[in-house]
């Protein structure tokens, strides 16, 4: 049996943690945050718990059924028939499937069919590696052309990613593309799920497992440095003192690694910091009427700053109301981030407007900005190469966040196959 503390109460945390508990180990969880969750944290909406940030289960999470299974919450995931959208030229068109395609007004038959295949090829593959290089600019003007490129994916790309926009790895867009893809009842019928509760029932349920095995999380309590003596690891310094460890398992966003763990090899510490991140700010808005039918649209208005917009109870149904996030991506630096949260939700609930002109300010129930720095790894060709191993040169120290899930993007189910993973690997080296 070894000590062990794991740094944030995440997804990815949580279940590293749970399994190390299970597997024998004393465990102890401390996150900076007076709650647990991570991205997937909860707050009230007007009477609704729910996440902070959106997130959805496909039909390929399968480490996510089976953690499910595994806690007993295998009747908790709901599966519901979803469409998508998107807003161009002043008007909301349906998208996401092959009569949806031939059927949008603002692209020759020509490119509709390269765009088809580009789909379907996209949803068959299985490798990677053939486009890792590859930007997804280039890589979707190849299959598609350039008035594809530029009329559907570059407003998403400039308005997420700004002055990376044009360096996106091809492989990163791929997997989102396919994950969705594979999502589905057919050809013609999307299928997205939930788990019921929202997030927090997962979440509370890892809780209690950690407990139930003899761990204990700590809630308000930040890490202050990653203890290192004569090459391993011996624990974690917090304001409350000193927590001993023989393995610890950190899970915060990389550009904070190098200041937290001071004992790492200079090499090292710049391959965490030279990896970027942009922030998100998600507002949420609680509303008496349905504003599209889909659950996600795409916005591609160049002269709207807003990539998309995702009405969650198109999934998740909360009996009356509409919940609709408007999330923005973009770095932190960039003037907006700073922007006050009366401005955010004056241009978002104009996007909403925009999209369906009969919703006025009287059908505003509640509203909410949720905010975080670290929200997105930027991943740019050739990014598998950048991500340094999980286990540090210190002994009993691994290190992960979400840019590790790559080329996957961040999803529970990348979390917790990658915490699961590094609690086991506590067990080789204990």
């Amino acid at each position: 049996m070894a000590r062990v503390v794991i740094v944030g109460a995440g997804v990815m945390g949580l279940a590293a943690a749970y399994r190390a508990a299970r597997n024998g180990h004393d465990v102890e969880v401390i996150e900076a945050s007076s709650e647990a969750g991570g991205m997937a944290g909860h707050f009230d909406f007007a009477g609704t718990s729910i996440e902070r940030f959106y997130h959805f289960v496909c039909h390929t999470d399968h480490p996510t059924f089976d953690l499910l299974a595994e806690l007993g919450l295998a009747d908790k995931l709901r599966w519901r028939s979803t469409t998508m959208g998107v807003f161009s030229e002043g008007k909301l068109h349906d998208w996401g499937d092959p009569i949806a395609l031939m059927r949008y007004p603002s692209l020759t038959l020509l490119q509709k069919l390269r765009y088809g295949v580009f789909a379907f090829v996209c949803v068959r593959r299985n490798s990677w590696a053939a486009i890792e290089h590859e930007s997804a600019k280039d890589w979707i003007t190849r299959w598609c052309g350039t008035t594809v490129y530029k009329r559907l994916w570059k407003p998403l790309f400039d308005h997420k990613f700004y002055e990376y926009a044009d360096d996106i790895s091809a492989a990163w867009v791929w997997t989102r593309i396919r994950r969705v893809g594979r999502s589905r009842k057919s050809l013609f019928q999307e299928e997205l799920g939930y788990i019921e509760g929202g997030s927090i029932t997962l979440i509370d349920a890892l809780i209690a497992a950690i407990a139930r095995y003899g761990g204990v999380v700590h809630l308000g309590s930040p890490v202050q440095r990653i203890t290192v003596e004569d090459g391993r690891v011996t624990g974690v310094q917090t304001a409350q003192g000193h927590v001993s460890a023989d393995a610890v398992i950190c899970t915060v966003p990389t550009p904070l690694v190098a200041d937290l763990i001071p004992a790492l090899p200079e090499e090292w510490k710049q391959r965490f910091v030279q990896i970027h991140n942009i922030g998100v700010i998600c507002v949420i808005f609680r509303l008496r009427r349905s504003v599209t039918p889909h659950f996600w649209v795409n916005i591609s208005e160049p002269d709207v700053e807003i990539p998309g917009i995702i009405e969650f109870t198109n999934l998740r149904d909360i009996g009356g109301d509409t919940i609709v996030y408007v999330p923005y991506y973009m770095p932190v630096g960039h003037e907006k981030f700073s922007w006050p949260d009366e401005r955010l939700l004056a241009e978002a609930f104009d996007c909403l407007r925009r999209v369906n002109s009969s919703i006025t300010d009287a059908d505003i129930v509640a509203t909410k900005v949720a905010r975080l720095r670290h929200g997105q790894p930027v991943c740019d060709p050739g990014f598998a190469a950048k991500i340094p191993p999980t286990q540090t040169p210190i002994a009993g120290l691994q290190v992960a966040d979400t840019c590790y899930y790559y080329p996957e993007d961040r999803g529970i189910a990348e979390s917790v196959r990658l915490g699961l993973r590094m609690a086991t690997a506590i067990d080789k080296t204990a």
